[in-house]
């Protein structure tokens, strides 16, 4: 090659490449993963610095994502483009996509890892699939009207725990034969449900009122309602096998409820519509995404202050990064 052709490719090629690498986060980055469901896209942000790495489109509304039991990919759950796409939890960059997958607003596995569940909120039925590690195996289709929603589980694997928003219920599907076991009235538009740490009691997030009602799922029986605030949504343990997080999307702030005493301790007030969270490894810091206001807020635990506001795209829904807190 001649030197004067050489000298005008190395002048082009290295600029770009420059560009390339600031525009593709480090696997080494603790990369901030967040859903603008609205934009229909992933936005990669930089946990110390706050800034916007990429972001690129995925399928339509994608709302919640979680990590493999593995921890080697983190599937976000696009519900209208019907697929899953798996991003490295790292460096949030695709790995690959599975296609097919009827509307999954939520997605959960079993604490055993050998089943997976996804609801479609807006085709009304619930999908109990097998797995092998790797691949997923549909085998029961449940009609579920209406809207379910969110997803808990028994620690011993035997029950999944399902939301009826559109018919303010929760239901209980045995996950070997995926026969409805009961369906409990509770209060309206029922959204979040996590199982507290001792295995006895599932809580639900009343987003149609304002508070967690408290339901024994062995007997099927409301125990207990605690007052949290207006649109009480979705949770986030801390870690620590006692407290837990739950948002409320219409008051604009975050409850500590105490999962042994089944008591509200504490109260984060954040603008802007609070919704999903996630919680460094060191149990100090919180994100959360703010539904209406199309931004991220970093709260300080300790202090309960919001230090930070973050611009992302319409809509911001699920948000993981992969140096997080235990999750009960």
């Amino acid at each position: 090659m001649f030197p004067s052709l050489r000298r005008a490719l190395r002048s082009v090629l290295i600029p770009a490449c420059l560009l390339l690498s600031a525009q593709v986060p480090s696997a080494h980055a603790n990369v901030v993963v967040v859903l603008n469901s609205r934009d229909a896209t992933v936005q990669l942000l930089d946990q110390a610095s706050y800034k916007s790495l990429q972001t690129f489109p995925v399928g339509k509304e994608p709302h919640h994502l979680m990590a493999t039991p593995d921890n080697k990919s983190l599937i976000v759950a696009s519900s209208v483009g019907n697929e899953l796409v798996f991003l490295d939890p790292k460096s949030g960059q695709v790995q690959r996509r599975i296609k097919d997958i009827v509307d999954p607003y939520q997605i959960g596995f079993s604490p055993d890892q050998k089943y997976f569940v996804a609801t479609a909120l807006r085709l009304d039925h619930v999908d109990l699939y097998t797995y092998n590690g790797r691949d997923f195996t549909l085998f029961k289709r449940i009609p579920m009207a209406k809207l379910p929603s969110h997803i808990a589980f028994d620690a011993k694997s035997t029950t999944a725990f399902i939301t009826r928003q559109g018919s303010d219920e929760v239901s209980a599907i045995d996950l070997k034969t995926g026969a409805i076991k009961w369906t409990v009235p509770v209060g309206k538009l029922p959204a979040g449900i996590t199982m507290t740490p001792d295995d006895k009691y599932l809580l639900v997030g009343i987003m149609g009122s304002d508070y967690v009602e408290v339901i024994d799922w062995r007997t099927a029986k409301t125990v207990k309602r605690i007052k949290a605030g207006a649109g009480t949504h979705n949770f986030r343990a801390q870690g620590d096998n006692r407290y837990t997080y739950v948002s409320n999307r219409v008051s604009n702030s975050i409850n500590i409820i105490d999962q042994k005493t089944l008591e509200n301790v504490g109260q984060i007030n954040v603008p802007g519509g609070p919704d999903c969270m996630e919680i460094t490894e060191d149990g100090k810091t919180m994100w959360v995404t703010l539904r209406w206001i199309k931004k991220v807020a970093v709260i300080d635990l300790p202090t309960r202050k919001v230090v930070k506001m973050i611009p992302v795209g319409r809509s911001p829904h699920g948000v993981f990064f992969a140096n997080s807190s235990p999750r009960m």
